[in-house]
C-alpha cells in the first residue's frame, strides 16, 4: 500500500485500548519507540547517505525537508533512514516496486513487540527465538530489516512475487548480519496465504501483513491521481503521464479482487486451520469502514482473543488487527516452550493490550 506524504512525528502517549473489534480506534500517532519520534534529524542522515543531498529542500518555514512527491527522492531518504538508524547498506528496489515510508513500517514491527510483551509480564521478547512470519514481504523487505535490528527476531518473509524474493536476498546479500536471521520462501498460489505454506513443525509468534487494499488497477489510478492532486501536482489523463505514486507499488502490492477485506478475511479463514502454528496472527487494516466486516469473519472462526490498535502519522490514519486462537493459559505455556532462550527488553507502553477486547 502506498502514503501520500511522510509527515515529521511527533511523540505522543500510549494507544487507548478498545473494546469491540469493529470499535473505531483512537486518534494516535507515532510510537514513542519509534526512532523518528522526534524528528529527521538531515544532517546525520546525509552524513551517513551523502546521495540525499540534492534531494533536500527548504520549507516556508526555513526548515530542512525533500520533496515527497518525488519517487527518487522518497527512496533516497528510505536508503538514508535504513542506513542511520538500522545499518542497512545496499537497500535498492527495482523500478515500480513498492517503496514505503519507513516511520510507518517501524511503528508496526513496535506494535507487534508490545503485543509480544502481553505475553511476557510487560517486557519485550527480543533475540532469535521470536520467529516472525511475514505475509507480503515484497522487494523492500523492511519489515525483517527493521524487526532484526531493533529485537533481534527472526524472520520468514513471503511473496507470491519470485521478483519481489530477488530483490529482497540481493539486500539480504548486502547485510551478512541477517543471513541467519531471515528466510525468504515463495507462495505459488495466488489465492492462498498460510494454506500450504508452513513446513512440519515451524511455528511462529507473530504473523504480519500490510495487505493491497484496492479491488482493481483503475481504482488504483483514481486514488493516485486523487493523491497527485492533492500534492498539488498537475493532473494526467490516461495515455498522457500518468500521476507518479511518491511511494510506487503496483500488481500485487496495491490490489486484488476484492480488496483489502476480501484479503483479510480470506487470512482469518485459513488462520483457521493452522490455530496453534502461530500465536498472534495481525495485519493493518487501511479502511476503518471494513473492521465490521473482519469482526464477523473472526466470530465465525471462534478466536480466543482480538485487539484493534490505532496507528497513525500526522493525517494517516491506520489500525492494526490481531487475533488469536490461544487463550491466556496456552499463552503462558508457549511463552515456556518457545522463549527459553529469550531476552528481554522492559517497556513502559503496554497498557493498551493487557486485556482481551
Amino acid at each position: 500500500m502506498s502514503e501520500t506524504t511522510a509527515p515529521i512525528p511527533q511523540p505522543i502517549p500510549a494507544p487507548v485500548k478498545k473494546k469491540p473489534v469493529s470499535a473505531k480506534p483512537a486518534q494516535s500517532s507515532i510510537h514513542p519507540r519509534n526512532k523518528n519520534a522526534a524528528g529527521y534529524d538531515f544532517a546525520a542522515l546525509t552524513a551517513v547517505a551523502p546521495g540525499l543531498v540534492k534531494f533536500i529542500i527548504t520549507t516556508s518555514a526555513g526548515t530542512p525537508s525533500i520533496d515527497f512527491a518525488n519517487p527518487s527522492a522518497v527512496k533516497a531518504f528510505n536508503r538514508a533512514l535504513l542506513a542511520l538508524h538500522y545499518g542497512i547498506r545496499g537497500w535498492e528496489i527495482p523500478a515500480g516496486y513498492l517503496c514505503p515510508p519507513i516511520p510507518g513500517r517501524a511503528d508496526y514491527i513496535h506494535q507487534v513487540a508490545d503485543l509480544l510483551a502481553t505475553c511476557n509480564k510487560k517486557v519485550v521478547p527480543t533475540g532469535a527465538d521470536i520467529r516472525i512470519l511475514d505475509i507480503g514481504v515484497g522487494a523492500n523487505c523492511v519489515y525483517p530489516l527493521i524487526g532484526n535490528a531493533e529485537y533481534g527476531w527472526r524472520f520468514l518473509g513471503v511473496d507470491i512475487d519470485e521478483a519481489a524474493l530477488a530483490n529482497a536476498q540481493m539486500i539480504l546479500s548486502k547485510n551478512p548480519q541477517l543471513t541467519a536471521a531471515v528466510e525468504l520462501r515463495h507462495q505459488p498460489v495466488w489465492d492462498n496465504v498460510f494454506t500450504g505454506l508452513l513446513r512440519s513443525g515451524e511455528n511462529f509468534d507473530v504473523s504480519i501483513c500490510n495487505p493491497p487494499f484496492h479491488n482493481s488497477p483503475d481504482e488504483v489510478m483514481a486514488v493516485s491521481q486523487r493523491k497527485w492532486n492533492n500534492l498539488n501536482k498537475p493532473g494526467a489523463k490516461r495515455g498522457a503521464a500518468q500521476p507518479r505514486l511518491n511511494f510506487g507499488g503496483g500488481g500485487t502490492e496495491l490490489w486484488c479482487n476484492g480488496g483489502e477485506r476480501a484479503f483479510v478475511k480470506r487470512m482469518i479463514e485459513q488462520s483457521a486451520a493452522i490455530p496453534k502454528r502461530v500465536m498472534w496472527f495481525t495485519s493493518l487494516v487501511s479502511q476503518a469502514e471494513n473492521l465490521e466486516h473482519i469482526e464477523v469473519a473472526l466470530k465465525k472462526v471462534h478466536v480466543a482473543d482480538s485487539r484493534i490498535i490505532g496507528m497513525g502519522q500526522g493525517q494517516k490514519q491506520s489500525r492494526l488487527v490481531a487475533w488469536t486462537f490461544t487463550g491466556n493459559g496456552e499463552r503462558e505455556k508457549w511463552r515456556k516452550a518457545h522463549w527459553s532462550m529469550a531476552t528481554s527488553q522492559p517497556i513502559e507502553s503496554v497498557s493498551a493490550f493487557d486485556e482481551p477486547v
